[in-house]
């Protein structure tokens, strides 16, 4: 190997230089879909995998496998405030449960200094202290 040239193995390509443009924007709506309960047909706003794939042109199983991977490469989860639509995070209550000295709480309801510890460390998306002051 000529010197100061790097093996085939080291170089880390990105997975969006390959595939077609409207099967990433599928899986990217299905990624985030799936965190905010797009499928959940108890939700007002919802549709099914079948005719989301079928929007984008491609095949639903296509469109899952590409949202399964978006969602591990970007590490998303249900619940996650960082990927909850903004709309619905205080209607989440599982997105405030914390462990406070070993008590899973609801920091919404902890003094102020433990929410500002919470969205400090990225925890939480906002202090609720503040939010309520706002609507007051």
């Amino acid at each position: 190997m000529p010197k100061g040239g790097c093996d085939a193995r080291e170089k880390a390509t990105s997975p969006l230089v390959s595939g077609r443009v409207h099967t990433w924007a599928c899986g990217i709506v299905c990624a985030v879909g799936h965190v905010n309960f797009l499928f959940d047909k108890s939700q007002a706003v919802h549709t099914t995998a079948d005719e989301l794939s079928a929007a984008f042109g491609i095949a639903k199983s296509t469109a899952a496998n590409k949202g399964k991977n978006i969602r591990t490469l970007l590490k998303m989860s249900v619940f996650d405030h960082k990927w909850t639509l903004p709309s619905e995070l205080d209607k989440s209550g599982l997105v405030w449960m914390l462990t406070v000295d070993g008590l899973i709480v609801d920091v919404r309801y902890c003094p102020r200094e433990i929410q500002e510890a919470a969205f400090l460390k990225g925890y939480i998306p906002y202090i609720p202290a503040d939010r309520v002051e706002l609507d007051s």
